[in-house]
Order: structure tokens, then C-alpha cells, then sequence
């Protein structure tokens, strides 16, 4: 485990001010170089997926309450993300690169660097990117494969998912029909039973198809991505996700059966069976709450291992309760673009990693 010496990197917070150079040598010790890492290890890969708030909308810059520039210089938070000299911080021992793609459509590469702050907007890749890198001796790689507006009930749907109906009452006429909802590569999303379904651009599916395909080709060239690596190991999955669905009542509802099949797909896709993952919920959603929002957030709840509905995910499946992280607005608003919901998401999906990881069994020799 990497010492990570917050108490130096507080007093650095506000830039502009001559610190001794004792100091600054101390500071500049604490944020970690290529060194730092064990490069004779493998990369330990943790990819991120969701949907817009895991690509990320938090402000950057800003002299006001919101944005990152603001929280760090004024009201010192995160001391970690600058340097001795009050610039943002370069962390050489984790990699972040995000990509990516519409569906199965070409892949865009918007980041392919060290961990740092950079211009535009952040997600929580900052938080979760420290908290890997302070606790693994290990190369990490934090990579992101998504795009916004899309739901796990059709988007995102995962291969094994299949056709299901459902009984839905007119509410002006009374009648009862039967619609048949997609299962994997169907198109459209549904279709009255009994009719043909007519196909659209899109099947159900095809963009867990795209961002898998995509995240695979970031490891397919992995030195190109992550200089002097010698292999990888997929280590954990990220998921922030359940804005879409929660606008429909059958994927709102359906939302814990293909959570779980999620989970199992990912690792099975990546062939990384001891893969760990952590889920967070939508942050304006309370406990307790009902309907669509309430569904999904207790699908969340329900993965989480130490829930025990599911044993198979004991130990190495856990959930991040975001209200309490949550500075105000709702994930549809992209939380305002707040900096510290997504900084304080981060470090809570970071930290439950890294509990996992560290309850996790020694390799068999």
C-alpha cells in the first residue's frame, strides 16, 4: 500500500503563497510517480460504465459554490488534486483514458493520459483513481466506456437477456393489451403481441455491445495506452446508471433482474470471474422513496452483498447510497453540475473497491 500524506497537501490549498521549500519538497514527494507503481505487475484494470453522469458533468473551473476550482482553493477540499506549487496535480502511477461510441458505431478517444484535472468536466473518476492508486501497489488503469441517455432496460441490456410481455390497461378506455418487451439484439423495443415486429437502427443491447467492444480495443493496445505495462488483469467494474430507466415503469421494474445479469455478463465478457463491482445509486433518491426511482433504487440496494439476497455477490458486489453525497439537483440535471457530488461520489465508489478488493482471498499458489 501506498502512504498517502494528505496532511502535507492540505495546508497547500490556496496557490499564490511563497511555501517554504522544505514544503514543497515534501508536497511534491506526495503525489506519486511512475515509480510508485510496481511495473513488474500487471495492470490493474477498472473499468467505468453508465451512463451521462459517469462520462461526467462536474465544473471545473468557476469562482463560485460548485465548481472544483472553488471546493479545492476555497474551501479545501481534496488537497490531493494540486501540488506543491497550487497546480492540479499529475498522479504517474494511474492512467485514466475514457472513450467513447453511439451503439456499435465508431470509437471517439476523448483522454489518454495521467490521472489529473483537465479542462471541460469531470466524473468520478477522480476520486476512484486516487483511492486505487493510494491502495495498490500495482499499475492502475481507469477506463471509461460510455455514453449518456441511455437504460439498462433496452440500451444496455445485456446478452442471456430475454423477450418477457407484459399486461398494460389503457387508463382512458380500460382495454388490456400484451406488449412484448426486446430481449437481447431484438428490435424494436417492444411490440403489441401478435403483431410483426418492425426493426429500427437500434437493437436491444447494442450499446453494452459498444462500450464492451470498445473498452476490449483500449486493451487489445495495451502499451499504446499505458506505457511500459507488461499485461492487465481486469480488476473491478464501475456502474453509475438508472436516469433513462426510471422513465419507464417495465424497465424501472425489471431493473434489479438485469443488474444482476449485468454483473454476471461483464465478467464472463472480460473473462474476469473475481472482477469486483460497485454500483451507485442516483443521488437524488432517498431511502424509502416509491415508484420508478424507489424500484431502482432498491434494485441497487438488493445487489449489494451484503444485502444477502444474492450470496454469489458477497464480498466482491457492493452499492454506494449517493443521496447522502448528493449537493443538490437530481441526476436528469446532472446534479447541477456540482463538482463535489461527483468528487465525493468518486472517493465512495473508491473506497468500496478497495474494501473489497482487500477482503478478497490470497491466489492459490
Amino acid at each position: 500500500m501506498k502512504p498517502c500524506p494528505l496532511a502535507v497537501l492540505a495546508c497547500l490549498v490556496l496557490s499564490g503563497i511563497a511555501w517554504p521549500a522544505t514544503v514543497r519538497a515534501e508536497a511534491d514527494a506526495a503525489i506519486p510517480d511512475a515509480s510508485s507503481a510496481d511495473m513488474t505487475k500487471p495492470v490493474q484494470v477498472f473499468i467505468l460504465l453508465g451512463q451521462s453522469n459517469m462520462v461526467g458533468a462536474g465544473k471545473v473551473t468557476g469562482d463560485g459554490e460548485g465548481s472544483l476550482t472553488y471546493a479545492v482553493r476555497q474551501k479545501g477540499k481534496y488537497p490531493y488534486l494540486i501540488d506543491a506549487q497550487g497546480n492540479w496535480a499529475v498522479r504517474r502511477d494511474v492512467r485514466y483514458v475514457r472513450v467513447m461510441g453511439s451503439g456499435t458505431g465508431p470509437m471517439r478517444l476523448f483522454n489518454n493520459e495521467w490521472l489529473t484535472v483537465g479542462g471541460g468536466k469531470i466524473g468520478p473518476e477522480l476520486g476512484i483513481g486516487h483511492a486505487l492508486g493510494d491502495a495498490l501497489d500495482a499499475p492502475v488503469l481507469i477506463l471509461k466506456s460510455c455514453i449518456g441517455n441511455r437504460s439498462l432496460g433496452w440500451d444496455l441490456l445485456p446478452p442471456t437477456s430475454e423477450r418477457f410481455e407484459v399486461e398494460v390497461k389503457d387508463p382512458k378506455t380500460g382495454e388490456v393489451k400484451t406488449w412484448v418487451y426486446a430481449g437481447y439484439k431484438d428490435s424494436p423495443a417492444k411490440w403489441e403481441k401478435g403483431s410483426q415486429p418492425v426493426p429500427i437502427g437500434w437493437y436491444a443491447g447494442m450499446q453494452y455491445d459498444g462500450d464492451v467492444a470498445n473498452a476490449k480495443a483500449v486493451l487489445a493496445e495495451l502499451a499504446k495506452y499505458y506505457p511500459g505495462a507488461v499485461g492487465y488483469e481486469v480488476a473491478g467494474f464501475f456502474w453509475w446508471q438508472g436516469d433513462k430507466d426510471r422513465y419507464d415503469p417495465v424497465h424501472a421494474a425489471n431493473y434489479e433482474r438485469n443488474l444482476v445479469r449485468l454483473i454476471r455478463q461483464l465478467r464472463n465478457d472480460f473473462n474476469a470471474p473475481n472482477a469486483k463491482f460497485v454500483c451507485a445509486t442516483l443521488g437524488q433518491t432517498e431511502k424509502g422513496a416509491g415508484g420508478n426511482d424507489g424500484l431502482i433504487l432498491e434494485a441497487q440496494l438488493a445487489v449489494d452483498g451484503e444485502s444477502g439476497k444474492y450470496p454469489e455477490f458477497r464480498g466482491n458486489v457492493a452499492t454506494v447510497y449517493s443521496h447522502p453525497l448528493c449537493h443538490g439537483g437530481a441526476s436528469n440535471s446532472h446534479y447541477n453540475g456540482h463538482a463535489e457530488t461527483y468528487m465525493d461520489v468518486g472517493e465512495a465508489m473508491g473506497r468500496a473497491m478497495v474494501q473489497l478488493l482487500r477482503k478478497a482471498p490470497l491466489p492459490r499458489p
